[in-house]
């Protein structure tokens, strides 16, 4: 939660207009519990998401998540109809499966730097190529997984997805 990467990435998105919930899965951090293997922390999104919609019920929900946050959270996003949009933010493509996403109509938008050490671009570039149209991905050259000096330019590019998408 108190990752450079998953702050920006809030900061971008309340400078667009949304609001941003930052939380820890089980058991990082102060949170009770222990480590599910994505299984219990599936929960923890979904119930993230309920709080959202009963605090701000008017509101487009948009789902964020940062590596292993990218891979539990867009499980959630695609399933749940409360999610409008989703962004994945170095999805470890080399450590998870992300087949979930082949037939995800929700516009969505990837990150990964050219460097990743869990998201070659060898498996970036064959997802790109499996995603609906309504999908995208972008590549920070030089960057790792950890994005330590290119968290400008992730803010930037979720601003501007964020700034495009249209809830009518």
């Amino acid at each position: 939660m108190s990752n450079s990467v998953v702050y920006c990435a809030a900061e971008a998105a309340i400078i667009a207009g949304f609001a941003a919930l930052r939380f820890n899965f089980r058991g990082v951090g102060n949170s009770s519990g222990s480590f599910e293997q994505g299984i219990g922390e599936q929960g923890d999104v979904s119930s993230a998401i309920s709080w959202l919609e009963a605090t701000l019920p008017d509101q487009p929900l948009v789902m964020i998540g940062y590596s292993f946050g990218a891979w539990v959270g867009m499980q959630v996003g695609c399933n749940d109809p409360r999610i409008k949009g989703m962004i994945g933010i170095t999805p470890p493509l080399d450590i998870y499966g992300f087949d979930f996403l082949y037939s995800n109509p929700k516009p969505t938008l990837l990150i990964a730097g050219s460097e990743d050490q869990f998201c070659s671009q060898k498996s970036f570039i064959r997802l790109a190529g499996l995603l609906q149209a309504t999908s995208r991905t972008m590549t920070i050259d030089g960057a790792d997984h950890f994005l330590s000096e290119y968290v400008d330019q992730v803010r930037d590019l979720v601003h501007e997805f964020l700034q495009e998408l249209r809830f009518d």
